[in-house]
This record gives C-alpha cells, structure tokens and sequence, in this order.
C-alpha cells in the first residue's frame, strides 16, 4: 500500500497544497486551514453562497487522497439520518429466528440485537470510524440550514470526537477527522459551536483573483473575455440585488459564453445569458437591457485602461 500523502507543514504548503487542487486561495485562508489541520481543530467557513466553502473540503480530500463524507444539512435532520440507526428489520429477524430455536433467554437476546452489527452509520458515525488511507474529510455543509437541537449534538462530535450511543456506549475515533462546517448564515450559529472551531469569512474574491479563478477553472474562456465577465461580474455585486452572483456562478457564466463562441461581452450575450448568472426574475430584470448595457460600457472603459 502507498503512504498516505501528508499534512502540510506549513501556511506555504498549505497554499501550495490548495493550489495543487486548482483552489485558487488568499494566505489568510490558507493559514487558517493549516492550523486546522495541525491541531486538529474543526474548521467553521462562513460566507456567502457560492464563494467556494464546500469546494475546500471537496479538494483537501482529493489531494489528501482521504474518503469525504459530505452531510448535507436541512431542516428537520436529526440523529437517525445524521448519525445513526438501528437496522430494526435485520433485528425483528433475528429476534424471530432466536425465538424459533430457543437458544437465547429474553435478556441476553436485548443485548445481542443492540450489536455493532446492526448499526447502520450515518455520515458523523462514519467519520469517527478509522481508515487505511488517513481520517476521513467530514464536510458538515449549511449547517445554518439544520434546527438548533441538532447544532447542540454536534458539540460533542466537534471537541470530542466521539459520539455517545445509549445501548453501546461512547465511539471515538482513533485519529480526528478532517471537519469543515460551512454556513451561508442564514441564522446565526451559537457561540458554543463556534468556540470548538477555527473561524474564517470567506469573501468574495478581488477581481484580480476572480480572473486568477477563471483562468483555471474555465480555461477555454479568451482572456479579453475572462477580463470582461470577471469585471461586470464585480459590478453586479455592487448592486442591490436579491442573490449576488458567486464564483460559482462567474465561472459558469464564462463557460456559457464560450459556448456561445464569445470573444467579448456585447448587449444581447449579456440579455440572453443573465439566467446563468442571475438566479432571481427580478434581478435579471432589474440587470437587463439599457442597466446592462451601461454597466457593459463602463466595464470595457475599465478593461481597456487596466482597471
């Protein structure tokens, strides 16, 4: 079996690390994520939609060549989807099938269908569970979407690393796992949680490291255009919309133009296109047309100076 590849040692090599996976990263972020990783301390992103937290967990599993398990938070989770449950089916069997033979008394039968195996593990209990390739990513994503019971049970997950399960007892893993929990902050996270993280705010980028972004996420797009899309996107953002468009979104944005064999933005691509980075009617309405059209003229006033 090959060796595992290796934590960073350092905040350079965590950004050369980052850089690797095509995640283009500012040395503040990358400075936060090789903290997380050398002390082993749960890593909180809180951004925007659409400003590449969940894509963090998805490259550090891939470079790092560990397993992710991704729980995709929503209202109502709770422990039985999150965590754990009970394969009550394979335990009715066996409970008929030992009551066939009558090789067990009543008490000794309770115990041994409140087995390990008979757990079926969820995405937390998986990642306390150890791995031939390394720990495994636990990527908790929109976590601001989930009810505040089910925020209070992660507070043993996130600073123990262990879960408690009434019939078996307490399960930690052997070696933490690599978690990043990411919000959109559409509610506020409490206090308690946050205490047992590393925090950071994930922005939206510069333009200068939007277009660094585009150039390696949407390399077909012509670099006049790439200067372009990034530079009438930053000015989208200053306007009061619904849903700013996120990186994700921007590099969408180029690749649909390049589609469209597009060299540079004019009116009608920009019209004709706005569904691929506007995700609301009223802000595409509100962008369409003659707004467009003026933001397309100073965006190119903007390029052609180096602005």
């Amino acid at each position: 079996m090959s060796p595992r590849p290796a934590l960073p040692e350092s905040a350079d090599a965590t950004l050369e690390l980052l850089t690797h996976g095509q995640y283009v990263a500012d040395r503040s972020l990358a400075t936060v994520l090789y903290l997380s990783l050398s002390l082993h301390r749960p890593l909180f992103l809180e951004g925007e939609a659409g400003v590449g937290k969940t894509e963090i967990a998805k490259v550090l599993a891939s470079v790092l060549g560990r397993r992710l398990l991704r729980l995709q938070c929503y209202e109502g989770l709770d422990v039985s989807a999150a965590v754990y449950e009970w394969n009550y089916p394979r335990q009715m069997v066996e409970i008929r099938v030992s009551e066939a033979i009558g090789d067990r008394d009543r008490e000794t039968l309770a115990a041994d269908i409140f087995d390990r195996r008979f757990l079926i593990e969820r995405p937390l209990m998986q990642a306390l569970q150890p791995d031939p390739a390394g720990p495994p990513v636990l990527l908790i994503d929109e976590l601001d979407r989930s009810d505040e019971p089910f925020e209070a049970f992660l507070l043993e997950v996130l600073s123990d690393y262990q879960i408690t399960i009434p019939e078996l007892g307490t399960i930690k893993a052997p070696e933490p796992p690599i978690v990043i929990v990411t919000s959109n902050r559409t509610r506020e996270i409490h206090d308690a949680l946050k205490r047992r993280c590393l925090y950071h705010w994930l922005d939206y980028p510069n333009a200068e490291r939007e277009l660094e972004i585009l150039k390696v996420k949407a390399p077909g797009a012509p670099d006049a255009l790439a200067r372009e899309v990034v530079a009438f996107v930053q000015e989208l953002r200053g306007m009061d919309l619904f849903k700013l468009p996120g990186i994700a979104e921007t590099i969408d944005w180029a690749d649909a133009l390049t589609q469209l064999d597009k060299i540079v933005l004019d009116p009608e691509a920009i019209d004709n296109t706005l569904g691929v980075l506007l995700k609301y009617q009223d802000d595409i309405a509100k962008v369409r047309g003659s707004a467009a059209a003026e933001m397309l003229d100073e965006v190119k006033r903007a390029v052609a100076a180096g602005g």
